[in-house]
């Protein structure tokens, strides 16, 4: 069962990563020491939390990590095309946590190597370059915000799957339908945890900026589409949310990736 753990934020947020982490791996721990982890946040800009990942959260989650013994992890994203993903990176701080961090390697994927991928389902997108490096590692976990979208009106765990598309892609995707292209780009890859930082929130606007609220919330799953719908019901609890009129399992991203079959094992 995909089932979606939520802790009020401390403030250590290592020990409510912690947490979240003995809950959901009960039965199975889903890392091992051995794997080489790939940690994908959100870096669309470098515009501060929400709109972009929190170092102190990405710290904290390296730490965890670590602390169960994991030696091999790479921090890798891409930037929205009209922006440099090592510029945005640099802003905000995050090659230092290579300093930090003996067994973390900070990547743009900009950078690397680009794979082609099809995908039989699609109907958007018959053909996908994502970034090499996802073939080579072990594990994926995803580090979403919680945010509205002015265009995709939600961003979370399945959006985040646009910074594994080669940047010039990009354009078409934004060109309609751009919800169901999400939920297709989904498909080319099985993420093994998602570690969701909702101590803050756009409840409209988005994704670079918008009204702020502060759920103080951290959430984890194995399943994209189970904390997207969470996600969308924290945002739905403030009044003036621009996802008033939808039912979570509605949202055109989440109804289609559930009829592609993603996380449905």
């Amino acid at each position: 069962m995909n089932r979606v753990i939520r802790q009020k934020a401390g403030k250590d947020l290592r020990t409510t990563i912690k947490r979240l982490l003995l809950e959901l791996w009960k039965r199975d721990k889903l890392i091992n020491p051995w794997d080489k982890v790939l940690l994908k946040p959100n870096f669309n800009t470098a515009d501060p939390f929400p709109a972009s990942s929190d170092i102190d959260f990405i710290r904290a989650v390296a730490e965890v990590l670590s602390n169960y013994g994991v030696r091999n992890m790479i921090l890798g994203d891409s930037c929205t095309f009209s922006q440099n993903t090592r510029k945005v990176m640099e802003k905000k701080g995050i090659f230092e946590l290579e300093k930090e961090f003996m067994n973390l390697k900070v990547i743009s994927f900009d950078e690397g190597k680009w794979i082609k991928k099809e995908s039989k389902d699609a109907k958007y997108f018959k053909c996908v370059y994502i970034p090499e490096i996802l073939e080579e590692v072990d594990r994926m976990i995803l580090l979403p915000c919680l945010k509205t979208h002015f265009i995709a009106q939600y961003t979370g765990a399945l959006k985040l799957a646009v910074g594994f598309m080669r940047p010039i892609q990009r354009l078409k995707l934004h060109m309609g339908k751009v919800q169901e292209k999400i939920a297709e780009l989904n498909t080319l890859f099985a993420p093994d945890l998602v570690i969701m930082d909702a101590r803050k929130c756009f409840i409209n606007k988005g994704p670079s900026s918008g009204e702020i609220r502060e759920p103080n919330l951290l959430l984890a799953s194995t399943s994209r589409v189970e904390i997207d719908v969470e996600g969308v019901k924290i945002i739905q609890r403030f009044e003036g949310n621009s996802l008033t009129q939808i039912k979570p399992q509605n949202l055109p991203q989440v109804k289609v990736a559930r009829e592609l079959g993603i996380d449905t094992n």
